[in-house]
């Protein structure tokens, strides 16, 4: 044979291997003999994609979150309306605010769900009750919500994010009290089921199940316990879960590791490229099931809200799900009489009901923070 025909030959075949062995490196799924087919397995929390641009979706909730609490903390202005009592010149007394955070009437001024206001539907979800509560609640944002994004892409993780959101504020409504609750961590929630049901649709392909169910448990129980604090709604942390986990049923597929193509689609940012359409619409059956549940409950908690139902007239005992009363914090901020004495630059508040009495070192107090003082020396 001769030289040159050789040396082409040897060429192709060293094309062949090489890119049967990048095809082979890339497949997630490895053919035997009879055809059959063996899924690789990978880790639940392990990323898909280590590309960092993946995760803007998550990075910008938090942003949006940590400048709206800032901005919150500026129209508390504790230095300059509580009269010496704030913890590091910003935040409240921890018997007013558990969490180290703004007043009651701060946290209504900015759009805490408080009866059956819509603008408020919106704006709960924004807030958040404290300085503890915006720490835990975003870094379980952050843990959870990357590995959501680099499996499934930002624009799944978003339509999760704010429509759990939306649905646990409208739970959030229902459960009216007379004190001011966030609905932030609904979101959250949202998040943890749409990861169970990724973890249970695809439970196969996973390598470390049980590891996986125990830290999504543990992030849900220690956010779960801040909502039996004052002011984190936990009635939307629930319904955030259950509409979680029916948007996870429709909008998830099975996760690819193959190499991403150089083309980004919409909805597949961030993950294998080519993926079909076939298997993006797999389990048809489950999907529709999910997807009618889910637009059931939330036809079911539009309804109760625009009729303004009051869903603790119906379940008394509801109210300690969401807040667990205590000596050292209140839950259910009455509106009590006291008698105010302003004499010698002081001014003297009494609590009629139990002769209780406290000075403040100003004549000038505003309404808002006689009463939430009332409120306290009353509880």
């Amino acid at each position: 044979m001769d030289s040159p025909k050789k040396c082409q030959i040897l060429i192709d075949l060293g094309k062949s291997q090489e890119f049967l062995g990048i095809n082979n490196a890339a497949k997630t799924v490895i053919g035997n003999e009879g055809g059959e087919q063996e899924e690789q397995k990978i880790s639940f929390f392990g990323p898909i994609s280590k590309n960092k641009e993946t995760t803007w979706v998550v990075s910008l909730f938090v942003f949006i979150h940590m400048v709206v609490f800032f901005c919150t903390l500026m129209v508390n202005s504790c230095w300059a309306k509580s009269h010496g009592e704030c913890i590091l010149m910003v935040f409240q007394p921890l018997a007013e605010n558990p969490l180290l955070g703004p007043s009651p009437s701060v946290l209504d001024r900015m759009g805490a769900v408080q009866g059956h206001k819509i603008w408020r539907l919106f704006s709960s979800p924004l807030l958040h009750a404290g300085a503890f509560h915006l720490i835990i609640s975003l870094a379980s944002v952050i843990f959870i919500g990357i590995n959501l994004e680099r499996k499934y892409g930002p624009w799944r993780t978003a339509i999760i994010y704010l429509l759990s959101a939306f649905v646990g504020s409208l739970m959030a409504s229902l459960f009216v009290q007379n004190s001011p609750n966030v609905c932030s961590s609904g979101a959250l929630f949202g998040l943890i089921g749409a990861s169970f049901s990724g973890l249970l649709r695809d439970w196969k392909l996973y390598t470390n199940k049980v590891q996986a169910v125990t830290e999504l448990l543990l992030v849900l129980a220690i956010n779960f316990a801040i909502g039996l604090l004052p002011f984190v709604d936990n009635f939307s942390n629930i319904a955030g879960l259950m509409s979680g986990f029916l948007i996870g049923c429709v909008l998830f597929f099975s996760p690819q590791l193959r190499k991403p193509a150089l083309h980004k689609g919409l909805f597949d940012y961030g993950v294998n490229k080519s993926v079909s359409l076939k298997q993006k619409l797999d389990k048809p059956v489950l999907r529709t099931v999910s997807l009618l549940l889910l637009l059931l409950m939330i036809s079911g908690l539009l309804l109760a809200v625009l009729y303004s139902i009051n869903a603790t007239k119906y379940c008394p005992w509801c109210q300690y799900v969401d807040c667990v009363p205590s000596r050292k914090w209140v839950c259910d901020i009455k509106v009590p009489t006291c008698k105010t004495i302003q004499s010698g630059g002081q001014t003297a508040l009494t609590c009629l009901k139990s002769d209780k009495y406290k000075i403040l070192d100003s004549n000038y107090v505003s309404p808002e923070r006689l009463e939430e003082l009332c409120s306290l020396l009353c509880s």
